[in-house]
């Protein structure tokens, strides 16, 4: 019997076994292990790591003593029992986010978390100094959720052979779609790691279109999918700030079907034993001519909505239609690229920002600014040079100040607001240079109003004392936003 070292709550215990490295251990051998804590078993898969060695790693998620035993059908893995102490989690660890109703993510351990993402598909696929500055960026960035690819990206801006790939072999040899390739992952879990240290969420993208015959691995078939999806879920599924997303653009993969889709994310439901949040992005091709053609967010395997679309202000609809939380994680792009997703101002940028989650949605960053080497940040990390970020930063730390519960309050039906009915409101006015604003509070009240510069990120003017009917200056500029706090007990 072996016996481990404590692991936190929510972080990770790893078993490592010695095996047999002959034929194909990725397809030949099985391996699992059932944990148990009390009365509650979990069953985890293991995966080879190369070189004989194999790994289980399990993310427990309660305090005390937990056990475990192999299942193999080879006799050397087969078997192997032990027992390790889950203790009270370390500081900043609150565990995998969740979602709390159709408004709201919350980690596990009850704390609120508001999605204020960014985009760099391809950051790990880059050299060792760009990928370290990618991070010394992000510690300093307001960013708590990073969308990021998987398998690499043939697309504008990001053209380079990388250095190792998900499968064994390479552009020149051919890829082995039965064997993966342990150095590639053992990278992609140093950055997840160093994500996790900054407190950032991993959204892992897991396919996506932009290979265009490159390599191939845009156009798996059923059972190397399900190799691949089985495998990067046993290796990186303990890692508590995991989020699936099936696929970037997935209605740009014209090989697969809309059935497939459903059999992926099921595929993904059904073998995540921590059942991490689930969704699919969309792209923006109109069948119709008239309206872009989403996924059914309702279907059970999706737990939140991520989508594609430059008009922030269909959140609500969207809201009512799927019933679950909105980030809208691609609304164009800060930067002065050519291409028409990739050039709005950095004033625009927030004011969708703004928009979106004045409407209880969360809206992603991302920038695309003209790079001498390419080092585009949506593409490929390195250093951020837009006007958004800061700002960015001003509206997380409001939002992260507001009282829990804050969601829409469609009752205000001229300006976009959320808040707490009776409590605080934050409105915001966008395009609009309205002279004043008129606002009803209770009567039995007490309130404070603040006329908020979201540009500026400063408060420009504040009224005391308030109740009732009140008659709130504005500048008559663009971008404003009010908040209302009640001020008595």
């Amino acid at each position: 019997m072996f016996k481990s070292d404590n692991v936190d709550r929510w972080g990770m215990f790893e078993l490592k076994l010695t095996g047999s490295g002959e034929g194909n251990p990725y397809l030949d051998v099985q391996l699992q292990a059932i944990f148990r804590f009390k009365q509650r078993t979990v069953k985890v898969d293991g995966f080879y790591d190369g070189g004989g060695t194999y790994r289980i790693r399990f993310m427990p998620d309660r305090i005390g003593e937990w056990s475990y035993v192999t299942i193999s059908n080879q006799a050397e893995l087969d078997g192997k029992t032990g027992v390790f102490t889950c203790v009270a989690p370390s500081k900043n660890n609150h565990g995998p986010v969740r979602i709390k109703n159709d408004v709201q993510f919350v980690y596990e351990d009850g704390t609120p978390y508001y999605p204020f993402g960014t985009t760099c598909y391809a950051w790990t696929y880059q050299d060792e100094s760009l990928q370290q500055q990618t991070l010394a960026t992000l510690s300093e960035a307001p960013f708590n959720k990073i969308r990021m690819c998987v398998f690499p990206k043939n697309y504008s801006f990001n053209s380079e052979e990388p250095r190792h790939f998900p499968f064994a072999g390479s552009l020149a040899s051919g890829f082995d779609l039965t064997r993966f390739n342990p150095a590639f992952f053992a990278e992609l879990e140093t950055r997840m790691n160093a994500l996790l240290e900054l407190q950032i969420e991993a959204d892992l993208i897991l396919f996506h279109p932009y290979d265009k015959g490159r390599w191939g691995f845009d156009q798996l078939d059923a059972k190397t999918e399900e190799l691949y999806l089985s495998y990067i879920i046993a290796r990186l599924g303990a890692f508590r700030n995991v989020w699936w997303s099936l696929a970037n653009e997935y209605d740009f993969m014209e090989e697969k079907t809309m059935p497939d889709w459903d059999r992926l994310l099921q595929y993904v439901q059904d073998n995540d034993p921590y059942v991490h949040l689930r969704s699919i992005h969309n792209g923006t091709k109109m069948y119709d001519h008239s309206s872009i053609v989403m996924y059914d967010h309702v279907k059970p395997w999706i737990t939140h909505c991520s989508i594609q679309h430059w008009d922030v202000t269909l959140a609500a609809i969207w809201r009512g239609q799927y019933k679950k939380p909105i980030i809208i994680d691609e609304c164009c792009y800060e930067g002065n690229v050519p291409q028409r997703w990739g050039n709005i101002s950095g004033e625009e940028m927030v004011r969708r920002v703004w928009d979106g989650v004045s409407r209880g949605a969360y809206v992603s960053h991302g920038e695309t600014f003209v790079h001498p080497k390419d080092e585009i940040w949506w593409a490929k990390g390195g250093r951020l040079y837009g006007e958004s970020p800061k700002r960015i930063a001003y509206l997380r730390e409001l939002i992260e100040a507001a009282p829990e519960g804050c969601r829409p309050l469609p009752a205000i039906r001229d300006v976009p607001t959320i808040g707490v009915q009776g409590q605080y409101y934050l409105q915001y006015y966008g395009l609009h240079q309205p002279l004043y604003r008129t606002i009803d509070l209770p009567e039995d009240g007490e309130y404070k109003a603040e006329v908020i510069d979201t540009w500026n990120m400063k408060i420009i003017s504040e009224d005391q004392n308030l109740s009732g009917t009140c008659r709130i200056k504005m500048p008559g500029k663009p971008n404003m936003a009010i908040r209302v706090v009640k001020v008595d007990g």
